[in-house]
Formats: structure tokens, sequence, C-alpha cells
């Protein structure tokens, strides 16, 4: 099945984080083709914008007009437009498309620089944003466009209902504005987007804060995402929500590229799945190491063992892989591995990985032994830092949850802990008809395996 076509019209970005740069890695990752009409030239790298070279809007147009004579468009986005005259060439030309218009009203770079003059927001709001059938503004460029500075959900609300009502080109205006809250208060650690309806309706959506400076391109990233995704064929919340969960990843994935604000990692979920295939075989040669460990037979806790390694930027379950037979003890003192590694195969050791990795980004592996005097003992010894928790605390709500208690007591563990960064083993008396536990966390396997040698040595 061929791809289907996305065209973006907006500004190239020297730096590659933002602009069509951006676009077009943005469309390849959703599964479209991406085209592109250069409105602008920037000479910009993670720190500055350094200069803008726009076109003729004449070759704007012809741009567009070549692009749109030949391709079979199904969605579009703009970005950055730059000037009135290149804004209403551009409005002009995709006024009587047949396809959804996403508009990123860029106004302003992560560094700072104008990317649009000030006499061309009335042209924005007049000519471009009525052809929407979606708006995508920051809190900034909200207020650039309505005046109204968005401080709670009711201003919010105003200022996405004036967008709506923004007429003109024979429109009666866009179809919804995505208000995005990453400019604004965090609200228990989530970052909350507002999706407005031309009918009223509201819905919110929310993720997660990503902590990390490398945010150049954000908004170009999302509104690209949701470009494709409405190409696809998704309904315009469910492209919003699966952009949104796309951008989340890339800025989980983001690294430090330059000396200033570096981009989102456009190339995570490819990254994450190719990654898989290396995590299966990381465990794999684990076993190996696992079954030629002298007694650590008598590390095998009744309920058997497991080791279990995350993929990059874990978010779930099925993104942490482990044994599927678990790690067994035979009757003779010999250790078995009846099964290979798989992803999602332990739910509860994928829990545990998961649940510190929420307090210590840096762990990723986790393996469970017995716990009982000697090995509480052995792990004084070998130098090993415990943290842990009693199920006595544990909320009743989190109680009846199935499934729950590790997540809880891992994450309840390392955060009392003065230095959750040091710990290497969490440690958990159990209760009845639940075993105790010692569960040894690390970077990977080999930080892992390395540890319980150092316990079997200290045994």
């Amino acid at each position: 099945m061929s791809p289907p076509c996305v065209l973006t019209v907006a500004g190239s970005d020297s730096g590659g984080g933002a602009g069509i740069q951006a676009d077009l890695k943005t469309f390849m990752m959703q599964g479209a083709y991406g085209l592109s009409v250069i409105t602008a030239l920037t000479a910009q790298n993670t720190t500055a914008v350094t200069g803008i070279h726009a076109p003729p809007p004449e070759f704007a147009a012809a741009q567009l007009d070549a692009v749109l004579s030949d391709f079979p468009i199904r969605a579009a986005k703009t970005g950055m437009l730059f000037c009135a005259p290149i804004i209403e060439a551009v409005a002009e030309r995709l006024a009587g498309a047949g396809f959804p218009l996403v508009v990123d009203p860029v106004c302003v770079s992560q560094s700072g620089a104008r990317l649009l003059e000030p006499e061309a927001v009335s042209a924005l709001r007049e000519c471009m944003i009525p052809l929407a059938a979606l708006v995508t503004p920051n809190l900034p460029e909200a207020l650039e466009l309505t005046g109204i500075a968005v401080c709670d959900r009711e201003s919010a609300r105003q200022a996405a209902r004036r967008i709506l009502d923004m007429r003109g080109m024979g429109r009666k205006g866009p179809d919804a504005v995505l208000l995005k809250g990453g400019h604004g208060a965090q609200n228990d650690g989530m970052v909350t987007d507002l999706l407005v309806f031309s009918s009223g309706r509201e819905v919110e959506i929310s993720r997660p804060h990503v902590a990390t400076k490398n945010t150049h391109g954000t908004g170009c990233t999302l509104s690209a995402a949701i470009a494709a995704q409405l190409a696809l064929g998704a309904d315009l919340e469910t492209a919003v929500a699966k952009a949104r969960d796309y951008l989340h990843l890339c800025l989980r994935a983001a690294y430090d590229l330059g000396a200033g604000t570096g981009p989102p990692h456009h190339l995570a979920p490819y990254l994450r799945t190719r990654v898989r295939l290396f995590v299966l075989d990381e465990l794999r040669q684990a076993a190996r190491r696992l079954l030629a460990m002298p007694g650590l037979a008598s590390l095998v806790p009744e309920v058997s063992m497991n080791l279990a390694l995350a993929a990059p930027w874990p978010a779930a379950v099925g993104d942490v892989a482990a044994f599927a037979g678990r790690i067994t003890r035979g009757r003779d003192g010999s250790v078995y591995i009846p099964a290979g590694p798989a992803f999602g195969a332990s739910s509860h050791m994928a829990k545990v990985v998961l649940a510190a990795a929420a307090v210590v980004p840096d762990v990723a592996c986790a393996v469970n032994v017995r716990y009982n005097a000697r090995t509480l003992a052995a792990l004084s010894r070998a130098g090993l830092a415990a943290a842990w928790f009693n199920r006595a605390d544990e909320p009743r709500e989190i109680k009846e949850r199935e499934g729950s208690s590790l997540e809880w007591g891992t994450h309840a563990a390392l955060s009392a802990h003065p230095d959750p960064g040091a710990v290497d083993a969490v440690c958990d008396p159990g209760e009845a008809g639940k075993e105790p536990m010692i569960r040894i966390l690390g970077r990977d396997a080999a930080d892992v395996l390395a540890k319980l040698e150092l316990l079997l040595a200290a045994l």
C-alpha cells in the first residue's frame, strides 16, 4: 500500500531540529510521504537564529502549484510563514483544497527569534486560520493571536473560542483548536493540552512532563504528526492523541546536540523497535552466564527467579523482556532456563523495573533472589546498598488492585532512600501468602549479573 502524501508549508531550519526538516522526519516516522513548500530559509543552530531569507511570494506560490498539481495530497500543515504576502499567496491556493489543513501559528523560535513579522499576524488571523481543520498554538502564540494570557482552564477556553471565531477567505473559521500546555504550569507532573471543537466539545489530553532541555521543534513535530495521522485516516481526536504519544516518546529519547536547546529524537520509535532485538540478545547472553554461575541455585526463590531487561524509554510491561519460563531450580541443585526471553513475559518483574526507573531513570534491569538471613548478610558483606519496604504500609486501595504491590513497594523503597541512585537491591519481607524477596537492580544485564556474582561470592 502506498503511503499517503502529506505537505508541509514552512521554513527551513539549517540546524535540522524544527521547520520542514522536523516535519519531513515526522511524516516518515508516521508512515507518510512528505512534500514541502519552503517559505523561508533560516540560518540557525541550537542557540540562535542568525539570519532569515524569504523567497518572493510568487516563488512560494510556484512551489505550491507544483505539488498540488501532481501529488494526491491527503493532508497538509503550515509552520513558519514569515510575512503577509507569503501568507496571502499560500492561503489563496489552499482555500479550495480538499484535504485537512493543520495550522501551527509559528511566531517565535525556541531561541527567541521572531519568525513572523508583526504586521503579518493579522494576515495569519484573516487568511490562514479560517482554512484550518486544526490550529495548534502554544500559550505565547495564543496570546499573540487573541490578546488573552492563558493562566487557567477558563482563560484557555476563552482563547480557544476567540481563535475559533476567526473568519475569512469565505470560511466560517477553523474546526478545532489545540491549545498546547507545555509553556504552562504542570499539574501533578502532567502537561495538559486542551482540544476545543467548534461544536463546543472539549477534550483534555494529558501526558507526563518530560524533564529535558531539548525541546527545539516540538511544535513543528506535533503538528506534523497530527497532519500525518489525518492523512492516514484517523479522526481529529485520535490523530492528536497519537501525535502526542509520538512527541512524548521523542522527548524521552532526546539527547544533547549542540550548545543550546536540542531537538526531540524523531527516530525514537524506529530505534526502540530496532533495539528490542538487541535486548533479547542481551538476555540470551545473560542466560549463558547465569547457567555457569556456581551456587546460583541457592538464590533461586520458591516462586523461581527471573531476569528482566527494559528496552529504551519503556512505558509499559510490554517494553520489558524476561524469560518466558522463568529461571528454576532442580532437585539436584541445577538451574534451568526452560524458555527464551520475550517482551511481556513477566509482568511482575517488568513492574519492578518500570517503578524503579520512575525514581532512578538509569535502572533498566532487575533480578529477584531468595530472601533469608543468609542472603541478607551476604548482601551487606558484598557492599550492596539496600532499600526496604513493608507491605503493612501499603495503602489499602493499592493492595486491592491486583499486581500493584510491587510497583508501590519498589517506588516507595527507592523514594524513601536518601540516595536512590546508589541502591543496588530492594528488600521485600513479604507477608502471608507472599514470599519475601530481594530484587537486585542495575543499568543493564551485565551490571545486575556482576552484582549477583558479588552476592554469591559473599554467601
